[in-house]
């Protein structure tokens, strides 16, 4: 039964389904073993040069992120979040080619995210997990 709802987890959670300029470069498969562990302590499940990044969960905060060539796809099977889109950086910083980080965000527009929701995330969109008061979200 754990199987079924990890596996059910992980194709329902593209919390973190992230969609490159290119095109994934090969087949992924991925032991039930490895996704049970990777979600229990978090983490990536998937990683793929071309760009494909499925996320198992998230713990804490985080800084707001901008992908300037990457689009998300987050669907919540677990916890709360206040998540913020938009909005104007404070004390941003390149961190890695195409990728900006900030400490916070002024305006924007808030969204209570809770089991079920789903939120997309066009490139170039400042993106931040502001509140988890559960701790984790995945």
């Amino acid at each position: 039964m754990k199987i079924v709802f990890v596996l059910m987890a992980m194709s329902l959670m593209l919390a973190g389904l992230i969609f490159a300029a290119g095109v994934p470069t090969a087949v992924t498969y991925i032991p039930h073993d490895k996704v049970t562990a990777t979600m229990a302590k978090g983490g990536p499940i998937i990683e793929d040069k071309g760009g494909l990044r499925v996320l198992a969960q998230r713990r804490g905060t985080g800084e707001v992120e901008v992908h300037k060539k990457t689009n998300h796809v987050f669907i919540i099977v677990e916890g709360e979040a206040t998540f913020i889109t938009g909005g104007t950086l404070v004390d941003s910083k390149e961190t890695a080619p195409n990728e900006i980080r900030a400490k916070s965000s002024q305006g924007g527009q808030t969204h209570h995210l809770t089991k079920g929701d789903v939120i997309t995330i066009p490139a170039n969109t400042p993106h931040w997990f502001k509140e988890i008061p559960t701790q984790t979200i995945a």
